[in-house]
Order: C-alpha cells, then structure tokens, then sequence
C-alpha cells in the first residue's frame, strides 16, 4: 500500500488491483489517501478526496458518481474471532455510498456495524459523526446497530447520528442534531438533541428532485 503512493494513478490503480482484489472503474480516483478495506467496489465517476483514511471495513462500496471528501475518517471493527461483539453474527461492517451522494470533508464515521446512505444524499459540511457501535451498560457488552440514511437526504454540519437510526427519504437533518432513533416520516426537517420532526417539507424542492449529484 505504501508502494502505491509512489506510482501515477493509472499505474496505482491497476497495482490496488492486482494486489488487492479492489474493483476500480477506470474513470474512478483516490487521492493521497489510506484506503484498504477488505473489499473495494468503486463504480463510474467515482473519487475519494485527500487525506481520508478507511481501515477495519469488510466493504467500502461508492456507487456511480459518488464521492468521498478530503481528511475523513472510516474506521470498523473487522470480522473474525475476538470477544467483542461475538454475539452479533449478522454484523457487516460496511459502508455503502449510493448513486450521485457524497461524504464531504473531516467527518468520523464508525462502521463497526453497516451504514447505508442511499441515492442524491449529502452528508455535508464538516466534522459529523456516524457512530454504529456503543456499550450495553447494563450487559457490560460492545454491541452494534446499523445506521441508514434514504435517498435525497441532506444531513447538516456537526450532527451525530447513532446506532440504530434511520433518516428517511426526502429529509434534511438540522446541523448540530443527534440523531437517536429510527424515523419514519418522509419530506421532514428533524432537529434538535435529540433530533425530533420540525418542519414539513414539499416534494417540489428543488434539491429532492435532482438528476445530478452536484449542487452548484
């Protein structure tokens, strides 16, 4: 992986390749970043900025003209044989980014357990926190719970959103929120700590009828 730093892109992504067993389309970049998930799937018109470290995942996935912005950090708690989390055999720690979204810039995203984030969605600004993984106090146990994020969606700078939660389609979440819980309700604001139902929102904004990722 260090010897990769040394070579062009094109030559570096056929060694990623060929060393790894990453799946890299031809119009897709990485930066001068740390990126060594178990499995590496990035589709067309796919980038991951500078300075963004990815370790301990079983799957990085970026789906077409996805993007990953500078100085992120994708950390989980790989598979295998360990006290922690022993009891959770469905656990996928995994990070799956869909068509047109992005992950902008210093964001910490822990995908002990899998994360989600569908079609046209941004998690944007700056320094947010997606935390999958907590300890039952009560057990005295690492657990782990899945996190998903719909299509259309916009989560605002410095939010937190936990284990377990789930931000529907169609939804802004207000910068500086913890997100808690599961909702339901489509074409909704939530904000607040923790983050509740604010504002109705109409299906004819602009942003949730988007047929490219880009907001100029």
């Amino acid at each position: 992986m260090f010897f990769s730093f040394l070579l062009p892109w094109g030559l570096r992504r056929s060694f990623l390749e060929k060393q790894f067993g990453f799946q890299i389309h031809p119009t897709a970049r990485i930066g001068f970043s740390w990126i060594n998930p178990t499995r590496l799937i990035m589709e067309e018109s796919t980038r991951i900025d500078h300075l963004t470290l990815c370790k301990g995942l079983d799957l990085l996935h970026l789906k077409a003209h996805s993007m990953v912005g500078r100085g992120n950090w994708i950390t989980g708690f790989p598979l295998g044989p360990s006290r922690h989390f022993a009891e959770e055999t469905d656990r996928t720690p995994q990070l799956v980014v869909g068509e047109h979204s992005a992950i902008t810039h210093r964001h910490f995203i822990d995908c002990t357990n899998s994360i989600t984030i569908g079609k046209f969605s941004t998690v944007a600004g700056l320094q947010s926190q997606i935390m999958t993984h907590s300890v039952d106090i009560e057990r005295n146990r690492q657990t782990s719970r899945s996190v998903r994020i719909g299509d259309y969606c916009f989560v605002g700078t410095n939010c937190v959103v936990l284990g377990g939660s789930v931000v529907p389609d169609f939804c802004v979440v207000g910068a500086k929120s913890l997100v808690n819980k599961a909702f339901t309700e489509s074409y909704q604001l939530y904000g607040g700590v923790p983050a509740r139902p604010i504002e109705k929102l109409s299906p004819e904004c602009k942003y949730f009828r988007r047929t490219e990722g880009f907001v100029v």
